[in-house]
């Protein structure tokens, strides 16, 4: 999610950790109160500063999650995943997207206008 609907969201981004946490997933840092703030990045075509909503380990092994709720900005979105998928691929990490129910199409159909079909998104209930 954008930063702008992360302080509207804040019980979704929870119900995500409490998930990933039930799922093996350790070192959680996530981009809310009470937990280590996750790497920020500069995108550097734009300036904006990008930061995962979730980062974990797990087997040794990194993952950035992002969080996928319908949204009135859906290219911030889709450059934000981009961004993601592609530093996720050089440094030998893994990129995952969460998604809840309401919002599986618009996840779905963001990921096959990105060319990212073969992304399973995570549906947590």
């Amino acid at each position: 999610m954008i930063k702008v609907e992360k302080k509207e969201n804040q019980e979704i981004l929870e119900k995500s950790i409490q998930h990933l946490e039930a799922r093996g997933f350790n070192n959680i840092k996530a981009d809310m109160e009470g937990f280590e703030s996750p790497k920020s990045y500069i995108k550097k075509s734009t300036g904006n500063p990008v930061t995962p909503d979730i980062t974990a380990t797990k087997n040794g092994r990194k993952y950035l999650f992002d969080i996928s709720l319908k949204s009135e900005k859906p290219t911030m979105l889709k450059s934000k995943w981009v961004f993601l998928d592609t530093l996720s691929r050089m440094k030998s990490n893994r990129f995952r997207i969460i998604t809840f129910r309401g919002h599986y199409k618009f996840t779905d159909t963001l990921l096959q206008e990105l060319n990212l079909g073969n992304k399973q998104p995570i549906k947590v209930t």
